[in-house]
């Protein structure tokens, strides 16, 4: 390894982890730095990996459908060298007429076909949905998912392997490094070696999860996501710009828990959890 590039990696949530991995496996001799203290943003996410969903429905992710595309396809390569879990079972999307025309002239808009699906084939798909909701359902098989609670130790054993070592410290600069990789997301403690990372606003996120046997696809309605996972469903998620404080709010995941019950009803009496998390915008 004499003369291998030195790179130290500021962030050790998904991006540092997967940037960890790629760069030992170029030959790269590589440090990854993260103080710790409390769950980064992508353990506190609910792991989807859906490219065609979030065009769909969110009108600032449609002119970059081809790059959330290609970014989806990079992941089976990653999944297998880290040994982590891909679901490409797909999502289906349940809610009102209105709505469900709306997503499927979504749909009609960027080219892409849906299937439409009726009662029972989504309740094969997603076990104990509401029968009132899923009445109608929209499937599209090309959004996957990843569980984040699975996915991040396997990534960071896997840089492991490679020769990645791992510090629980903050940095300041790139110091003996030849270069900085900052995946620190919204977090601007590197922003004077780095101006770019001022461009970035925190988004604050609430998740709600319902401990549990959880399995199925992927379930999307108005203002809301249902992910099943190892450690039970993931309802999310509330988007609260310019917030960049962790601390869990029950008024502002209330709504969460809601459409949880309401997609499925089996929840009504349940155990349930309540995160939040801060990623970064542009």
């Amino acid at each position: 390894m004499s003369g291998a590039p030195k790179v130290t990696i500021a962030g050790a949530g998904v991006l540092g982890l997967a940037s960890a991995l790629a760069l030992a496996e170029a030959g790269c001799v590589v440090t990854v730095c993260d103080p710790g203290g409390g769950p980064n943003a992508s353990a506190v996410a609910a792991g989807m990996i859906a490219p065609v969903f979030e065009a769909v429905l969110d009108p600032a992710a449609r002119a970059h459908l081809d790059l959330l595309m290609a970014g989806r396809d990079r992941w089976p390569g990653l999944a297998e060298r880290a040994g982590v879990s891909l679901d490409r079972s797909g999502a289906v999307a349940v809610g009102d007429e209105a709505w469900l025309a709306g997503v499927a002239a979504g749909f009609s808009a960027l080219g892409l076909r849906a299937t439409e699906i009726g009662q029972a084939t989504a309740a094969a798909l997603a076990p104990g949905l509401s029968e009132e909701l899923s009445r109608r359902a929209i499937l599209t098989r090309e959004d996957w998912l990843v569980d984040p609670q699975v996915a991040l130790p396997a990534l960071r054993a896997a840089a492991a392997a490679r020769g990645v070592t791992f510090r629980t410290e903050a940095v300041s600069g790139r110091g003996e490094a030849d270069v900085l990789v900052i995946a620190t997301g919204a977090a601007t403690g590197l922003a004077d070696v780095a101006p770019e990372l001022v461009e970035l606003s925190p988004i604050k996120g609430h998740i709600v999860r319902f401990p549990g046997p959880a399995g199925g696809v992927m379930v999307r309605t108005d203002g809301a996501y249902a992910a099943p996972g190892q450690g039970g469903l993931a309802v999310g998620a509330t988007m609260e710009p310019g917030r960049a404080d962790a601390l869990v709010d029950f008024a502002a995941a209330a709504p969460l828990l809601a459409a949880g019950v309401r997609l499925f009803p089996r929840l009504r009496d349940g155990r349930f959890e309540i995160a939040a998390g801060v990623r970064g915008a542009t």
